[in-house]
């Protein structure tokens, strides 16, 4: 006896090619979207803080390398406590980074930004 073949978003009778899973395109896209969506809000959450501390990177440091300070990240309301990686210098610094935007902490509450290449 031969399995009936269904469409996996909606059920629906499918037709044609043996390895066919979805009745049209937009089942196919309902099915994706709902599997691999953020199925938490603190994945989303972590997502769109890791975004916002990106822009505001990338928008100090518009070219490689510059300096700016605590105060003024804090001002465009920077989370020091969301980053992607560190980077540790053979001295001992430790860059954070967003993605390819880093900074580093100076001295008197300065910090430098830079772009990973």
């Amino acid at each position: 006896m031969i399995a009936k073949r269904v469409c996996l978003e909606c059920g629906t009778k499918l037709m044609g090619r043996v390895d066919k899973k979805f009745c049209h395109d937009g089942c196919r896209n309902a099915y994706n979207n709902n599997i691999n969506k953020d199925s938490k809000n603190l994945i989303r959450n972590i997502n769109n803080r890791l975004r916002k501390n990106y822009r505001i990177l990338e928008a100090f440091n518009p070219k490689d390398k510059t300096k700016t300070t605590r105060t003024k990240l804090l001002a465009k309301d920077f989370d020091f406590n969301y980053f992607t990686s560190t980077y540790t210098t053979k001295a001992g610094k430790v860059y954070y980074f967003v993605y390819d935007q880093g900074y580093l902490e100076l001295d008197n509450d300065f910090f430098a930004l830079v772009k990973r290449h």
